[in-house]
C-alpha cells in the first residue's frame, strides 16, 4: 500500500506539472524521472481528456497538446487553449527559432544564450524608418516577457539582461510555421517598410 501511495503521489505531481506547462529535465529532475517511469500510465490518462503527451528525451522536455479531432463523432472540448500571438511576438519567435537553427549547425554548445541587446539588434532590421526606436526597444521587453511566460525562453539567474532560448521552441515552430510566417513577413516588409527594403 505504501508503494502504491508513493506512486500515486508521483503520478499526481507529474500530471499537475504537465497541466501547468512544459516540464524540463534540467529544471525539475525529480518530476522528469517520475514522468519517464510513469509515461505509459500518463499517456493513457491524458488520452481520456483528449490530450497527447509530447516527450523529447534527447532535448529534455515534455508538454501537452490536444489530440486531433476524430473524423467521426463529436470532438471533445479543448482543454489546452490556442492562443493567438501578436505579429511582434511571432516575429521574435521566428527570429529566435532561426537563431537556434544556426546555433545548432555550429554544434559548439547546447544552450543558446542571448543578451537583450542581441535580441534588439535582430528585431531592429524589421523596424520601419523613422520610428521611435526607444519606444520599440521598450516594447521588445514586453514581447520578450510574453515569450518567457509561454516557456520558450528564460532569464538567466542573476543576469536578467541574458535569456536562454529553450529548445522546446523547435517543437512549436516547425518548418511549415516558419514558411507561413516568412510569407506574412514578406507582405509586412512590402507594406510597412516599402518595396521589401529592410531598414
Amino acid at each position: 500500500m505504501h508503494n502504491d501511495e508513493a506512486e500515486g503521489q508521483a503520478f499526481s505531481r507529474v500530471l499537475i506539472a504537465l497541466m501547468k506547462g512544459v516540464v524540463y529535465q534540467d529544471t525539475d529532475a525529480a518530476i522528469w524521472q517520475a514522468l519517464l517511469g510513469l509515461q505509459a500510465r500518463v499517456r493513457d490518462y491524458l488520452a481520456v481528456l483528449g490530450l497527447e503527451l509530447v516527450l523529447d528525451e534527447a532535448e529534455g522536455y515534455a508538454w501537452l497538446k490536444s489530440r486531433p479531432a476524430p473524423e467521426e463523432g463529436e470532438a471533445l472540448p479543448r482543454l489546452v487553449a490556442k492562443r493567438p500571438l501578436s505579429f511582434p511576438v511571432s516575429l521574435l519567435l521566428a527570429l529566435l527559432r532561426k537563431k537556434l537553427a544556426e546555433f545548432d549547425a555550429g554544434g559548439e554548445d547546447t544552450r543558446l544564450i542571448l543578451s537583450r541587446d542581441e535580441v534588439v539588434d535582430m528585431v531592429r532590421l524589421f523596424l520601419p524608418a523613422g520610428v521611435n526606436e526607444a519606444r520599440i526597444v521598450d516594447q521588445i521587453d514586453t514581447h520578450l516577457n510574453k515569450i518567457i511566460e509561454l516557456g520558450f525562453a528564460r532569464r538567466m539567474r542573476g543576469q536578467t539582461h541574458l535569456i536562454e532560448v529553450r529548445r522546446i521552441l523547435k517543437a512549436f515552430v516547425d518548418a511549415q510555421w516558419l514558411a507561413e510566417f516568412d510569407q506574412r513577413l514578406a507582405t509586412y516588409c512590402i507594406n510597412v517598410l516599402g518595396s521589401g527594403e529592410q531598414a
